[in-house]
């Protein structure tokens, strides 16, 4: 649960231009953390298999959607042999309300066979292996990494990322993996997943796309208005 804000908060302060990015990321980051203090994906899952699922589903997708949609998934396929061996069509109809399901579907199927055929039925555990998965690309695979496995490999950049690090100037990029190469070296590296969650959730709560929560009179004020230069927005 979001931590509570004092009911007369000091007013923010100009952004001091000239503090180093680093260090003004690190301070995002606790501030984060004391708002999170257990930040873990919105998508449900019980192992790696049904994480890597998931997040597969959830491109283009709600998490809330796809949390409606992996139960009877699950229930149809248990295991990744059984997806492995699944009909097609049966499958885009299950995932078929998560949007661009012909895409999804086959791609999970690609990655549940090349996982028995390779990989002896078990999820990959390094990012070079991952991204050989049908429809794995550093994103998914960072998620899985470490959220199901507690390896810090990198940062996923979702639109949620994207968004927050170019407002708060952690970043000049729109590229995804140009983006991840600018916030490496900002966090240290066991920071790396909570920071993804961390962004998500403030992004989804606060510092959202079309009207983000952050004028001086807002109640309560955005706990990182003093630390953000707010690129992109008037």
């Amino acid at each position: 649960m979001p931590a509570k804000s004092p009911k007369n908060p000091t007013p923010a302060k100009p952004l001091n231009p000239a503090k180093p990015v680093r260090a003004r990321a690190q301070v995002i980051f606790a501030l984060l953390a004391a708002r999170y203090p257990a930040p873990a994906p919105m998508l449900h899952f019980t192992n790696p298999w049904s994480l890597l699922v998931a997040t597969a589903l959830a491109a283009q997708c709600t998490d809330a959607r796809v949390n409606t949609v992996t139960p009877e998934f699950f229930r149809r396929w248990p295991g990744i042999a059984d997806l492995a061996q699944a009909d097609l069509q049966e499958i885009e109809a299950v995932v078929h309300s998560t949007g661009f399901y012909r895409n999804k579907a086959k791609n999970l199927k690609a990655a549940a066979q090349r996982i028995m055929a390779v990989y002896g039925g078990e999820v990959p555990r390094t990012m070079a292996e991952l991204i050989t998965l049908g429809g794995v690309a550093r994103k998914t695979a960072n998620i899985v990494l470490g959220s199901a496995f507690g390896i810090n490999e990198g940062i996923a950049v979702d639109t949620h990322v994207t968004r927050l690090a170019f407002r708060l100037g952690l970043t000049k990029n729109t590229d995804a993996v140009r983006i991840e190469r600018d916030l490496l070296p900002l966090f240290d590296r066991p920071q790396w997943a909570d920071i993804n969650h961390f962004l998500v959730l403030f992004g989804r709560e606060v510092c959202n796309a079309r009207s983000p929560k952050c004028a001086p009179q807002d109640a309560p004020p955005c706990l990182l208005l003093e630390h953000c230069p707010r690129k992109g927005l008037k």
